[in-house]
């Protein structure tokens, strides 16, 4: 199979034509091109903001924040080296929005907003390379972005050794399918308050449904993966954390690793743990496909965001009966209908199958011996708990360590925000656990 694109072109139109028929207002607003007056005055703009996504970048950390941190100085993340076009082919309707918007090789190199840091006595900020051209790119848009640990971070100063190995830790949060930059900054947020270092990686839609076997998709991860490799080994003792978000974040971890394995198989000895959100689903599943992605078209009009309901004064646990499923609206069934066909013919041909099938088998046997977090609800309906459940079995019998809550009726990828006390609890005793073992016996 050369490409999706043409084969998603006509199903998904129709699918999109039933959602839109929902929420027309909604996404009219979203997907309306900007008038020439707009793009003139994005233009005139341009100076200040890119001013303003150099601030938002490192998270508003300033010099004298920096100041603070020993470790600074002695760390360089390099800046990729980006110099490849963006497709312009084969757009579908929600491609061609964005292919019109990234028509150039300068545009794509502000979509990474990667930085290295300067070794000066005195710590400064990230210094991006993003040329003033793009100062139209929106900053939901950016594909990854690094965030510095803050400088008043909880327990930095006190234990050197937990501080030290804290800001040798980098957390990658991989994004579900739909996610922007915005979605995944209040993760970020936490785990920088802690000391950590942060990388947000999201995908535009645009290339989900242009995705080919080898395609930009895979060359994006290839970028992200050597960022990595060159952060290792830029200081001895460094950890990472993976922190995926539904199917389409785990299955990014796995590629990453596939790409590990192949570059330099003890790069997944540096891996410390992976938290898992809203996942997995370890076959080629139409239905999970279908809902994963109605619920990216619709959003918030989607059923998926909806978690359990019951009776007031009843208490919701995984036995309880009395508890109501919101059913999702004709249109959204319809939508659901079109696209689970749809995917019962994509994900059985041969080149699809066959790159799933890879991935999927590398996570499910070839995972890094490092403990593994699943968090997961029975009101999930994109990912059922039942395929949670049976995976996390499989892995505790191959010995590894496997750690599981079940948020019991919390919608799909929205436990923190519904419970952030419980979500936050089993972050932080994870962490103590299995990648902060030296603050235990110091």
């Amino acid at each position: 199979m050369g490409s999706l694109s043409g084969i998603l072109q006509r199903p998904v139109v129709a699918a999109a034509a039933v959602a839109i028929a929902s929420v027309s207002t909604d996404l009219h607003d979203r997907l309306r091109l900007p008038k020439p007056s707009d793009t003139f005055s994005l233009i005139q703009q341009s100076n200040s903001s890119i001013s303003d996504s150099k601030s938002s970048w490192v998270s508003h950390i300033s010099v004298s924040k920096l100041a603070n941190l020993s470790f600074v100085t002695r760390i360089q993340v390099p800046v990729p080296n980006i110099n490849y076009r963006i497709p312009n082919t084969a757009c579908s309707f929600v491609v061609k929005y964005f292919c019109s918007s990234f028509a150039s090789s300068h545009v794509l190199l502000n979509s990474y907003q990667s930085a290295e840091l300067a070794k000066a006595a005195k710590p400064a900020a990230y210094t991006d390379n993003i040329p003033s051209s793009a100062s139209s790119l929106s900053s939901s848009e950016v594909l990854y972005r690094w965030h510095l640990p803050e400088a008043n971070a909880s327990d930095v100063v006190g234990n050197s050794d937990c501080s030290s190995t804290k800001s040798r830790t980098l957390v990658i949060l991989l994004g579900w399918l739909g996610a922007k930059q915005k979605h995944l900054k209040r993760y970020a947020e936490w785990y920088t308050s802690r000391g950590f270092h942060a990388i947000t990686f999201t995908f535009p839609m645009a290339e989900i449904l242009s995705y080919q076997v080898g395609g930009k998709a895979e060359q994006d991860i290839e970028l992200l993966v050597n960022h990595l490799a060159d952060w290792l080994e830029g200081e001895y003792g460094k950890n990472l954390v993976f922190h995926t978000f539904s199917n389409t974040g785990w299955l990014t971890y796995g590629v990453i690793l596939e790409k590990f394995q192949k570059q330099d198989p003890t790069l997944m000895g540096s891996i410390r743990g992976c938290i898992v959100d809203s996942a997995p689903v370890a076959t080629p599943d139409p239905q999970v496909w279908a809902s994963g992605f109605s619920a990216a078209f619709l959003k918030k009009h989607s059923v998926a965001t909806k978690g359990f309901t019951s009776e007031p004064g009843l208490e919701i646990s995984v036995s309880t009966k009395n508890v109501t499923k919101a059913k999702p609206a004709v249109t959204e069934a319809a939508l659901l209908l079109i696209l689970e066909k749809f995917f019962e013919v994509v994900l059985n041909l041969p080149t699809v199958n066959r790159r799933l099938s890879d991935v999927l088998g590398l996570l499910t046997s070839r995972q890094p011996s490092c403990p593994q977090l699943y968090i997961y609800s029975s009101a999930d309906r994109v990912i059922p708990a039942g395929s949670v459940e049976s995976f996390i079995e499989k892995q505790r019998r191959t010995g590894r360590e496997v750690r599981a809550c079940n948020f019991i009726s919390t919608p799909h990828v929205d436990h923190f925000r519904n419970d952030p006390k419980l979500y936050t609890s089993q972050l932080t005793q994870f962490l103590d656990d299995c990648v902060l073992t030296c603050c235990k016996s110091s």
